[in-house]
C-alpha cells in the first residue's frame, strides 16, 4: 500500500518537473526568438481565421441543431443495422463518421463527446467512435495539400482514397476495443429499417429538450464558437512550438533518428526533417515534404498519408481538450492514429498505380490535362474564396457570439 502511494507520488513529481521544464523552455525560447515566434503565431492565426474557423463553424452549428432536434437519433435508428456489425457502435455513430469526413478535424471528436454527454453512447462506444471519425476534410487533402502544395489534383484522389479507406479499416479494427473489459450490454437489433420508429425517437428527443428554438440556436452558435476558439489557440501554440523546436536545434537533432528509420524502409532520408515537423503540425509537414527535391512522388505520398492519419500533435491536443470534458479516454484515440497512418501509407502503395499512374482509372485518355486543370482551378478558387472572405466571416461570428453572451448576462 505504502509502495503504491510512493510510486504515485514519484509519478506526479516527475510530471510536475516535466510540465515545469516544458513551460520554462517555451518562455525562454520566446524571449530568445521573439520575431520568429511572432511570425509563427501570425501564420497560425491566419490559418485559423482564414480557413479553419469559416470552414468548420457551419458544421459545428449544424451538428448542435441536428442533435437538439432529434435528427441524429432519427439517423441512428436507420443506420443501426450497418454501424453495429461493422464498427460495434450505435447507428448515431454514422452521423459523426460522415460529418467528420466532410468537415475535418476535430469535428468527429466534438460529435462523439456530445453524443456521450447525451448518453447516446457508452464510454467504450464513444472511444471506438472517436478513433475513426476524426478525419481530414477533402478541402484540406485535395485543395490545400494536393493542389496548393503539389499543384496536382490527381494526387488528391490517391491521398483521399487512402485516407478514408484507412479510416474505415481503423474503425473495423477498433470495434474489438473494450470487448473483454466491458460489461456493457449491447442492444439487440432486428436488422430492419423502421421509419416509424426512427420518427418516434426523433420526436421524443425533441420533446425532451425544454429550450425554446431561439435558445437552441444561441447555444449552438456559442458552443461552436467556444470550441473553435480553443482550436485556434492550439493551432497558434503548435505553430510557435514547431518553429521554436527548429530554432533551438531540437528538431534537426531528432531528425537524425528519422533518417535512420527512413533509410531502413527505403525512403529518401531528405524527408526526415519534414516528417518530424509533420508529426507536430500537418500543414507544415505536408508543405515541407512537397518542397523536397526528389522525383519520387510515391515516397512523398506515403509520408503525407502517414501524417494525415496520425493527425499531428496539434490536432491531437485539440481532441484531448474536447475529450477532457467527458470520461472518454485519449489513449485509444492515440493508438488509432498510428494505426491509421500505417494503413493509409500501405493503401497509397497499393493504389498508386491504378489511381495515379494509370490514367484509364480516371477515364481521361482524351483530355486528361483539361480535366485536371479544371479540378485544380475549382479547389484553388475555393481556397482563395475562403482566404478572402474567411476573416470577415470569423469576425462577424465572434461579434454575434459576444452579443448573445452579453444579452444573456444582462437577462440573468
Amino acid at each position: 500500500m505504502g509502495h503504491d502511494i510512493g510510486g504515485r507520488g514519484l509519478k506526479q513529481i516527475t510530471k510536475t518537473l516535466l510540465l515545469a521544464s516544458l513551460s520554462t523552455f517555451i518562455a525562454f525560447s520566446l524571449i530568445r526568438f521573439p520575431d520568429e515566434a511572432f511570425k509563427a503565431s501570425i501564420r497560425g492565426l491566419n490559418m485559423w481565421w482564414e480557413v479553419v474557423f469559416p470552414s468548420l463553424l457551419p458544421f459545428f452549428i449544424t451538428s448542435e441543431l441536428l442533435l437538439a432536434f432529434g435528427v441524429v437519433k432519427f439517423v441512428g435508428i436507420l443506420f443501426e443495422p450497418i454501424m453495429r456489425p461493422l464498427f460495434n457502435v450505435p447507428g448515431v455513430g454514422s452521423f459523426g463518421w460522415v460529418m467528420g469526413m466532410a468537415s475535418g478535424y476535430p469535428t468527429g471528436a466534438k460529435i462523439a463527446s456530445r453524443l456521450r454527454e447525451e448518453k447516446q453512447l457508452t464510454r467504450i462506444e464513444a472511444e471506438r467512435l472517436v478513433s475513426f471519425t476524426n478525419a481530414s476534410s477533402p478541402l484540406f487533402i485535395i485543395g490545400a495539400v494536393s493542389v496548393g502544395f503539389f499543384h496536382d489534383a490527381k494526387l488528391g484522389v490517391l491521398l483521399a482514397a487512402a485516407h478514408y479507406i484507412g479510416n474505415a479499416l481503423v474503425g473495423f479494427c477498433m470495434r474489438f476495443h473494450g470487448l473483454k473489459s466491458s460489461r456493457e450490454t449491447k442492444p439487440k437489433t432486428n436488422g430492419n429499417f423502421s421509419l416509424i420508429k426512427a420518427f418516434q425517437e426523433m420526436h421524443h428527443t425533441r420533446l425532451k429538450d425544454p429550450r425554446p428554438i431561439g435558445e437552441v440556436l444561441g447555444d449552438a452558435v456559442v458552443n461552436s464558437i467556444k470550441t473553435l476558439v480553443m482550436v485556434g489557440g492550439f493551432i497558434i501554440l503548435f505553430s510557435v512550438l514547431t518553429k521554436l523546436l527548429f530554432l533551438v536545434g531540437i528538431t534537426p537533432f531528432l531528425a537524425i533518428f528519422f533518417k535512420v528509420f527512413l533509410q531502413i524502409i527505403g525512403l529518401p532520408i531528405d524527408m526526415a526533417l519534414p516528417l518530424f515537423s509533420g508529426l507536430f503540425e500537418i500543414t507544415i509537414g505536408a508543405q515541407s515534404i512537397s518542397g523536397v527535391s526528389t522525383d519520387s512522388i510515391l515516397a512523398k505520398a506515403i509520408l503525407i498519408s502517414f501524417i494525415l492519419g496520425f493527425n499531428g500533435f496539434s490536432v491531437q491536443a485539440q481532441v484531448a481538450s474536447i475529450l477532457a470534458k467527458t470520461d472518454i479516454r485519449f489513449t485509444p484515440y492515440f493508438f488509432a492514429r498510428f494505426l491509421h497512418g500505417i494503413f493509409a501509407s500501405i493503401i497509397v502503395i497499393i493504389l498508386y498505380k491504378p489511381l495515379y499512374l494509370n490514367k484509364q482509372a480516371f477515364g481521361t485518355d482524351d483530355i486528361p490535362v483539361t480535366q485536371q486543370g479544371q479540378a485544380q482551378l475549382f479547389w484553388l478558387d475555393l481556397l482563395e474564396l475562403l482566404k478572402q472572405f474567411g476573416p470577415i466571416f470569423t469576425i462577424l461570428s465572434l461579434a454575434i457570439a459576444f452579443i448573445i453572451l452579453y444579452r444573456r448576462g444582462k437577462q440573468s
